[in-house]
C-alpha cells in the first residue's frame, strides 16, 4: 500500500512523533510512504530512510499557492492509496486540494480537543464534505468536535495514538546517567515535565504548585524539556516565585526515554489536552504520573496514576507530594500496573493494526468495535 502522510510541521510535538512512529511502523510492514509538511524545519524524523520528507515551504500566501502546486503534483506522481493528513491546517489543505485531485481516501486527524478558534472548527464543518473520514486521538476529543459543530455524529472515530513500549522502557542505567548529568543526588526527588512551552501545557500552574510543594520538600528538583514561546516568561515566573534553584529548563531533548527513567515523578499540567501522548510514554517507563483531567488523559491514566482538575495549583500540588510520599512497594506496583496498560491498549503495534483497518476497509463497511476504547 502507498500512503502519503501531510502534516502542518515536524517540530517538536506529540503529533509529529506519532506520525513519524506510525510511517516508521507501516515501513516496517512492507508499505510505502511519503510524509510532506507544510512549513518549517524537520526536528522530528522518521528513522526508517526509505521515508521521504517533503517540505511544502508554505510560509505566505504565494507559498500557499506554490505548496498546493507543489502537492497536487505529488499526489498526482506517487498515486497513493491513501492520504492521511494530521492538524488543523494540513487537513483543510487537503480537504480544498480534493475536488481537483485524485485521492482514493482522504483520512483527516485531529490531535486535540481544541483547535484554537471558532474559525477553524468552522472550516472543519464546511470542509467536511470532502474527507471520507475523520478521527482523533480520544473519545472527549470526538465528542468536542461533534458539540462544536465540526463534525457530525459517526463521521469522527477514537484512534489512540500509540507508543514504542521498546523505546520507552525504564533503564536503571540511563536513570542514574541522567540523574548524575543534571547533579541530583539520591536524596533529592526528580519531577520531570516534557511539552512545549505554550498556553495549553500550562507551565504557569506548575511553577505555582511547585511554590507550594516546595514550602514542605526542600529536595525536590522540577526539569522541564521542551521549548517554546512561552520560555523567557517562564523564566521570569521562576525568579519571581524564588524557585532558581529547584527549576530547571533543559530545552530540546531528544532522551526523552532516558529522562523519563530519571524521574520519581512525571507531572502533566495541561490545561487542555487531546490524548497526552507523554503521560502514555512516561507510563511505559514505569514513572509514577500525575496529571490533569483534560481531553483523553483519564483514558489514559485510569487507576494507574493521579489525575486533578486543570488550572489548580493547590490540587496539583497536594497531588505531587502525595505521589512523593509513596513507599517504595507502592511506587514499584503502580509504575508495573502503568506499563500494563500501557502495554494492553497504546502499543504503537495495536494502533498500526488499527490504522491499516481504516486505510484499507470501505468506509461504510468499517468495523467500527475494531475502534473500541479502553475503559476508564
Amino acid at each position: 500500500m502507498k500512503i502519503l502522510m501531510v502534516i502542518t510541521s515536524l517540530g517538536i510535538g506529540g503529533a509529529e512523533k506519532v506520525v513519524t512512529s506510525l510511517a516508521d511502523q507501516l515501513v516496517g510492514l512492507g508499505h510505502e510512504v511519503i510524509i510532506a509538511y507544510l512549513t518549517g524545519e524537520a526536528l522530528i524524523t522518521p528513522k526508517q530512510d526509505s521515508i521521504k520528507l517533503i517540505n511544502l515551504n508554505i510560509d505566505s500566501a504565494r507559498g500557499l499557492i506554490n505548496g498546493s502546486i507543489k502537492l497536487r503534483k505529488l499526489i498526482k506522481d506517487f498515486k497513493p492509496d491513501v492520504v492521511h493528513s494530521h492538524l488543523v491546517h494540513a487537513n483543510i489543505l487537503c480537504r480544498m486540494l480534493r475536488p481537483t485531485t485524485t485521492i482514493p481516501k482522504l483520512i483527516s486527524s485531529a490531535h486535540n480537543t481544541n483547535e484554537e478558534g471558532r474559525f477553524r472548527m468552522s472550516a472543519y464543518r464546511l470542509t467536511d464534505k470532502f474527507t471520507d473520514i475523520s478521527t482523533n486521538v480520544s473519545e472527549e476529543a470526538v465528542e468536542a468536535f461533534v458539540e462544536q459543530n465540526a463534525v457530525q455524529p459517526g463521521r469522527m472515530l477514537t484512534v489512540h495514538n500509540g507508543i514504542s513500549t521498546i523505546e520507552f522502557n525504564y533503564s536503571d542505567k540511563n536513570r542514574t546517567k541522567v540523574r548524575d548529568e543534571l547533579d541530583v543526588v539520591n536524596t533529592d526527588q526528580l519531577i520531570v515535565a516534557v511539552g512545549r512551552l505554550n498556553e495549553p501545557k500550562d507551565y504557569p500552574n506548575l511553577l505555582s504548585a511547585i511554590k507550594v510543594l516546595s514550602k514542605k520538600h526542600q529536595n525536590i528538583t522540577l526539569a522541564i524539556a521542551g521549548d517554546g514561546p512561552h520560555l523567557q516568561a517562564l523564566q521570569r515566573q521562576t525568579i519571581k516565585l524564588g524557585l532558581n534553584n529547584k527549576v530547571r529548563f533543559l530545552g530540546i531533548r531528544k532522551d526523552i526515554p532516558s529522562l523519563m527513567s530519571a524521574a520519581d515523578v512525571f507531572v502533566l499540567p495541561s490545561a487542555w489536552e487531546g490524548f497526552g501522548l507523554v503521560v502514555a510514554e512516561a507510563m511505559a517507563c514505569e514513572r509514577v504520573v500525575v496529571a490533569t483531567d483534560c481531553g483523553g488523559v483519564r483514558e489514559v491514566v485510569g487507576d494507574a496514576g493521579f489525575l486533578v482538575p486543570p488550572r489548580d495549583s493547590l490540587k496539583l500540588a497536594n497531588a505531587l507530594e502525595e505521589a512523593l510520599e509513596l513507599d517504595s512497594e507502592e511506587r514499584l506496583r503502580l509504575g508495573k500496573e502503568a506499563r500494563n496498560r500501557v502495554l494492553e491498549h497504546y502499543s504503537l503495534a495495536a494502533a498500526t493494526q488499527k490504522w491499516l483497518h481504516l486505510y484499507s476497509a470501505p468506509i461504510n463497511d468499517l468495523d467500527t468495535s475494531f475502534f473500541s476504547s479502553t475503559q476508564r
